[in-house]
């Protein structure tokens, strides 16, 4: 008997979208990807994932692609790539497939909208204004004050994102913003963008499925003005009061927005008055956020939104009780990741993943580009986890070093 099949349109590059087409197969359904590059992701040779090749950023393409399936109708249609929810939603909307609101999804991934609906529904969020000119940003300005942080609409991974202190950084960086024609997918972006007041104070992420909090994430952020994410805890190190008041906000975001099929990460800054939401992402939060909630309570949110997919129900229950951290190592200067140099028995509970690619040059792209492996560790105790996952992640830096004639070069 042939089984269902589960299309994925597109993926990560690494981490939860492996992830996704291996819980697909533990759970009897034959994963397909949908991919206008398949040679993108080297995981699909490596586990042998049936491949199509097609304009994945194009509905009726992949509708196309989806009715012609060998096997016949999909059971489900989903994505672990940010930039391809919207597609995913819509196609699965077409057959008749479970799936979020299409509407609600490409709102939400449009910043400027999102804002709006978050602000209607009683969200707090950061004073912000929707731009199209380096002329409307400085004005914008006058209102938002400095420090700011100008971002794009449709960006994923700190693409794009920038605080400005001064009005000529401001200036510079909205000039660089408006010069894009395509995002790092080589999608066509839009010609504007965000200029948002800056809120102090820690970041943190919220991961929903449905409408209901499943963790509370602590995370760690690289040296401004950039946003690069270097690491999570998990559950986020912090009284109980200010963590159910992260997890009602993003709760609260969620149902404004219209959302509530499936996962939703929701990023917010703990301010002095409160939480402030910073964005929401109708999808599984990345930076490997799905395994540490795994590691640390049992539950697999990636099997949840595989199994949401194919209609059946997910199980959200908590099973353990520990603490997950996780230290990327990411690359701040001209350098090449070679293989690791230190030797000697990790923490116990502690593991360690290189991502990036062996012996090329490797440039900051101040975004999740730059982050080219990672250390993860799983303790009884927050500072056990912590300690363990930063002992690790100082032998994985023994693996990036000067890319050859760097210094020659100067």
């Amino acid at each position: 008997m042939t089984p269902p099949t589960l299309v994925l349109v597109e993926s990560n590059t690494t981490g939860t979208g492996r992830l996704f087409a291996r819980r697909a197969r533990e759970l009897g359904v034959q994963p397909v990807l949908l991919a206008e590059d398949p040679g993108r992701y080297d995981y699909v040779r490596a586990d042998e994932i049936p491949v199509i090749r097609t304009d994945s950023g194009n509905e009726a393409a992949v509708l196309d692609a989806v009715r012609a399936l060998p096997s016949g109708w999909p059971a489900g249609v989903t994505t672990s790539s940010d930039y391809f929810v919207p597609v995913a939603a819509s196609v699965a909307a077409t057959l008749g497939l479970p799936g979020p609101d299409p509407d609600a999804v490409v709102r939400c991934r449009h910043k400027g909208r999102q804002r709006a609906d978050l602000a209607a529904g009683g969200v707090p969020v950061a004073d912000h204004a929707l731009v199209t000119t380096v002329e409307e940003a400085l004005a914008a300005l006058d209102r938002v004050g400095l420090p700011a942080v100008l971002k794009p609409t449709d960006g994923s991974g700190s693409s794009g994102v920038r605080l400005c202190t001064t009005r000529q950084q401001a200036a510079e960086h909205a000039a660089r913003l408006l010069a894009r024609t395509h995002n790092e997918r080589g999608m066509p972006v839009t010609g504007e963008f965000l200029v948002e007041q800056y809120v102090a104070g820690p970041e943190f992420s919220v991961e929903v499925f449905g409408q209901a909090p499943v963790a509370v994430v602590a995370k760690h952020l690289g040296a401004p003005p950039h946003f690069v994410e270097i690491g999570h805890d998990v559950p986020a190190p912090v009284p109980a009061a200010e963590a159910e008041a992260l997890a009602a906000t993003a709760a609260q975001a969620v149902k404004a927005l219209g959302l509530g099929f499936g996962a939703a990460h929701v990023e917010l800054r703990l301010g002095t008055d409160g939480p402030v939401l910073i964005e929401v992402n109708p999808r599984l939060a990345g930076g490997m956020i799905p395994e540490l909630v795994r590691s640390a309570t049992g539950v697999d949110l990636v099997l949840a939104q595989v199994t949401a997919a194919l209609g059946r129900r997910p199980e959200l229950e908590p099973t353990a009780s520990e603490h997950s951290s996780l230290r990327f190592l990411a690359v701040d200067a001209a350098a090449e990741l070679g293989d690791l140099l230190a030797a000697g028995d990790l923490p116990d509970g502690a593991h360690l993943t290189l991502t990036g690619r062996r012996g090329v040059r490797l440039v900051p792209s101040h975004d999740h580009r730059d982050r080219v492996g990672h250390a993860i560790a799983t303790a009884p105790t927050a500072r056990a986890a912590v300690q363990a996952a930063e002992s690790a992640l100082t032998r994985l830096r023994t693996a990036l070093r000067p890319h050859p004639g760097e210094e020659a070069t100067g």
